[in-house]
């Protein structure tokens, strides 16, 4: 009688791999909870590839009279630079008003370059566009940026016969991310209790912030729904940007400019897309500049425009509300760079929406 024999079979390729890739994901799942570092270098990608792509696509509408003079130095950090792009042919004296324009990328992504040739346009109408890096997140956290373009302003202040810039006509201007940084600084400009709060002493005279110019931006920390899983790119963007996974209320508070403001607020043009996971706080900040009597400019859009507009909708030029915004944003400037005896003062408005 032969004895049966048991067989011990070794696992095979397939569920070697299988377990190989459990394991990794494992350890994925492990890493993007444990640091905000895995899913902020993810975001950077993608941000900065959609960045590059948009920045190439408007170089068809840069006008041919413009100069720019790039990587400019307003300080001693190694990513304190600025580009500064203004027309050709300007005579020696000729002092331009300057728009300072802080990027976008969810305080983890982006840089000046991916916004040159949106500002090279605006300079085309007379302008000193001033293009703006800052430290990302989460090599660095909140409020290094607030304080780094606060000294971009500084420099811009000193340097200014030099540039040919007329420091006493600003407009602080951004996009997403850049544009809740531009409003935080206009709001320390205007609000010395908050300057004092933050321990900011601005650079810029109240007198000489003439506007604000802020497209899809994130105003009020305290509107953001935290808990939902869908909302796992804020989280990630809040975390890396201020160095906690749980920041605390005081945090939030103080970066949610909607609860900062004053009647001394410039008048701001404002607008976002009606597809935009950030409109709301678009629509809040207008909302709470109209109730301290702050001249606001919208464009917004209804929830049913069609076709509808995503975030940052405003550098596709080959959308017709993009176009819109364009003419728009330049008539507010000339509006106020124009202005005088106050904002706005003698200038015919278009109505509002």
């Amino acid at each position: 009688m032969r004895r049966s024999k048991t067989r011990h079979r070794r696992p095979g390729r397939p569920r070697l791999a299988l377990a190989a890739l459990i394991a990794l994901a494992g350890a994925g799942l492990v890493a993007f909870m444990a640091s905000p570092w895995p899913s902020a270098l993810l975001v950077r990608w993608a941000f900065d590839l959609g960045g590059v792509l948009a920045d190439r696509a408007l170089a068809a509408h840069v006008p041919a009279t413009v100069r720019s003079d790039t990587g400019l130095r307003y300080a001693a950090d190694p990513d304190a630079l600025l580009d500064v792009h203004r027309p050709t042919g300007i005579a020696q004296d000729a002092r331009l008003p300057v728009i300072v324009w802080v990027h976008g990328g969810g305080f983890v992504a982006g840089s000046r370059t991916q916004v040159g040739n949106y500002a090279r346009i605006l300079a085309g109408d007379g302008h000193a566009v001033v293009a703006v890096d800052y430290a990302l997140g989460p090599g660095t956290h909140y409020p290094v940026p607030v304080h780094q373009v606060n000294r971009a302003l500084a420099y811009l202040v000193a340097e200014a016969d030099r540039l040919q810039l007329d420091t006493t006509r600003v407009v602080l201007a951004g996009d997403s991310a850049g544009a809740q940084i531009a409003a935080q600084v206009a709001a320390l400009i205007t609000s010395p209790a908050y300057a004092r709060a933050m321990a900011i002493e601005p650079a810029l005279d109240r007198a000489h912030l003439v506007g604000t110019v802020l497209f899809c931006g994130p105003y009020d920390a305290l509107l953001m729904k935290l808990g939902e899983a869908d909302h796992w790119l804020v989280r990630t963007m809040l975390w890396a940007y201020l160095g906690d996974r749980l920041p605390s209320a005081e945090a939030i508070a103080q970066l949610s400019i909607t609860r900062h403001l004053t009647p001394d607020f410039p008048p701001s043009f404002i607008s976002v897309g009606n597809d935009d996971p950030l409109a709301p706080q678009s629509h809040a900040l207008a909302e709470a500049l109209d109730r301290h009597g702050v001249r606001v400019e919208r464009l917004f859009f209804a929830q049913d425009h069609m076709p509808s507009l995503p975030h940052e909708y405003q550098f596709d030029l080959s959308r017709a509300e993009a176009r819109e915004a364009l003419t728009r944003v330049k008539a507010f400037l000339a509006r106020v760079f124009d202005a005088r005896g106050g904002p706005y003062a003698g200038a015919t408005l278009e109505p509002l929406r």
